[in-house]
């Protein structure tokens, strides 16, 4: 009987700087453990994982994004809380969210996207991309250094996804200026707000509202007047939240994957050179950096029969989480898996967009705006590098995390580079 000595994940801060003993920790003692402090039931194995995101039947994906934090407001019934979920659905944390919709609600609501993102739609906001990209390096190209965060990886991606939906541009620098909601914060004693995007609603409502009585060929149009299966029209209330769901998950994992692969580039001069002059490898090294450092480090599930999860038995009631960085280092899937391989033949296998009827949608976009991110970082500047002065020497560097048990991302990223002298700096 193994005795638990690591810290509360749900707690201590400094899990979110350095989670990585603990995955190796809790993978020490076997794919699926339960640990003492809030019952919560940890899986780090790889197939153990899947199994549970793939089963959707025996699981409710109504605390995904909370956990444990708050508990659920019921005494769970011994065989099927399902009904009580429901009847108690307003109640729980941000369970206006896509992401904790169960079926057959599930199915209803993500119907209301299919055609949203069309081909056509896709390849215009790729256009945008690319010129959005170079006007965001035009504000700091001059100056040989920028903080990735604000000043490329947060605009950027708050930018595509706003052109993506529809946002009119004249909304698109308070967009940015507002946008930061971090959820699951460690340590946190307030009250959760119920929905936490709320801020976003007197846009959206507007923006809706709008396109009902005149569309637009934009993706807020179309959501505005799809229908669920049956042929009901969904409330208001119902598609702006919606919107403000898509708005949000659109560009969050995207402005963290960005700031992690470039902290990684800053630091491995090697590595960075290898992509310059082989930019084919670019995909592969965006997934490898999903696989080694996820931009959401863990997802959740709450068990709605008594079920088993590899050897445990489960009861109704019980959170359930599965720790994607530690699935996505299970050796049982990745050979060496601790080492960073640019060209890791399985490297997409990662569950960072996680799996199931909740993988995330916006993958693709997610991507791509990886990709031209630093595929014209590489194009406008040579040798970009860590900030000694801000971050400290190679060997004793200071990075900051966000104090987030969900989510993983640096609070601030400095980078020095040196302008290519041949390219132009005019704004695309």
């Amino acid at each position: 009987m193994h005795t638990f000595a690591a810290p509360d994940w749900f707690t201590d801060v400094s899990l979110a700087q350095d989670p990585f003993p603990y995955y190796e920790y809790l993978r020490s003692l076997g794919p699926v453990v339960r640990e003492p402090y809030h019952g919560v039931v940890v899986v780090t194995g790889y197939e153990e994982g899947l199994a549970v995101y793939r089963d959707d039947e025996h699981f409710s994906s109504i605390n995904a994004p909370s956990g444990p934090l708050p508990p659920l407001p019921f005494t769970p019934d011994p065989f099927d809380i399902g009904p009580q979920i429901e009847k108690h659905r307003g109640e729980i944390v941000y369970s206006d969210w896509l992401v904790t919709r169960d079926k057959p609600a599930h199915t209803a609501y993500r119907s209301l996207l299919m055609g949203l993102i069309t081909p056509a739609r896709l390849k215009k906001n790729e256009d945008f991309m690319w010129r959005l990209i170079g006007r965001q390096i035009g504000e700091f190209i001059g100056r040989g250094s920028f903080e990735v965060v604000s000043d490329l990886a947060r605009p950027f991606t708050v930018l595509v996804v706003a052109d993506l939906l529809g946002v009119p541009e004249e909304d698109h620098k308070e967009f940015c200026r507002n946008f930061h909601p971090v959820p699951a914060q460690i340590g946190g004693t307030g009250e959760l707000a119920h929905n936490p995007l709320d801020f976003l609603g007197t846009y959206f409502t507007r923006y809706i509202q709008e396109r009902r009585a005149s569309p637009r060929k934009d993706a807020l149009s179309e959501l505005a007047h799809a229908k669920f299966p049956d042929g009901t029209v969904p409330t208001l209330a119902d598609v702006v939240k919606l919107a403000e769901f898509l708005f949000t998950a659109g560009q969050d994992t995207s402005a963290r994957l960005i700031a992690a692969s470039l902290q990684l580039l800053g630091e491995r001069s090697d590595l960075q050179e290898k992509l310059r002059h082989t930019r084919d490898l670019i995909p592969n090294f965006l997934e490898e950096v999903l696989r080694t450092d996820p931009p959401v480090k863990c997802n959740f599930r709450v068990a709605r029969v008594p079920v088993k999860v590899g050897d445990l038995d489960v009861a109704p009631g019980t959170t359930v989480m599965m720790l994607n960085g530690a699935m996505n280092r299970d050796p049982r899937r990745f050979e060496k898996p601790a080492e960073f391989v640019v060209d890791r033949a399985n490297a997409r296998d990662h569950v960072s967009f996680s799996r199931g009827i909740h993988a995330c949608a916006g993958a693709p976009l997610a991507r791509a705006e990886g990709f031209i991110c630093l595929q014209r970082l590489f194009d406008e500047a040579k040798d970009f590098h860590v900030s000694e002065q801000k971050h400290g020497p190679a060997g004793a560097r200071r990075y900051v995390y966000e104090p987030t048990y969900l989510l993983r991302g640096l609070t601030e990223l400095h980078l020095e580079f040196t302008p290519h002298p041949d390219v132009s700096r005019s704004a695309a």
